[in-house]
């Protein structure tokens, strides 16, 4: 198995703690208020619950192993078998410009669903966009951060197939 960090560039530390410092200031500033209703709790708890739902998808790194791309997660992965891998590519700020379509742009990493010119529709698990590599298959396409990108992109390069089937 080998295994890839998932290194937090500068921009996703400083979004991770200016959203947990809001995250967390906005329920001790409700339980200040001096008038507490049901509608102030909703006030505490729903910023917590946005940051501890948040928690588990953040990216703790990538693994290649059994002909299979584990993102790891806290406590799970997401899978990707590479028998349909076509083109693996290191692409640093190719998501720049993306739109967001659904998922998370930075408490604790930038995933989700994306769209932009250069890549179409793509899912991304980045924790650094500068490392961004792109991992085209056959139906898809998803973008990840690993901390060395040039050896994950010849780790996987052994994968890549052109489609034929006979």
């Amino acid at each position: 198995m080998n295994r890839y960090s998932a290194p937090w560039g500068r921009s996703l530390k400083l979004l991770t703690l200016l959203g947990s410092l809001v995250l967390f200031v906005v329920p001790l500033a409700a339980l200040a208020a001096s008038d507490f209703t049901g509608a102030l709790s909703l006030v505490i708890v729903l910023p917590l619950l946005i940051w501890a739902a948040t928690l588990p998808f953040m990216v703790t790194g990538y693994e290649l192993s059994a002909g299979q791309l584990r993102i790891a997660r806290l406590g799970w992965a997401t899978v990707y078998p590479l028998r349909e891998l076509r083109a693996v590519e290191y692409q640093p700020g190719v998501m720049a410009g993306s739109l967001r379509m659904f998922g998370n742009g930075g408490l604790f990493a930038i995933s989700g669903w994306f769209r932009n010119k250069a890549l179409g529709r793509y899912r991304a698990f980045v924790t650094d966009p500068d490392r961004s590599v792109v991992v085209r298959f056959a139906d898809r396409t998803i973008v990840v951060s690993p901390g060395e990108q040039e050896r994950f992109v010849a780790a996987l390069r052994g994968y890549v197939s052109n489609g034929d089937t006979g």
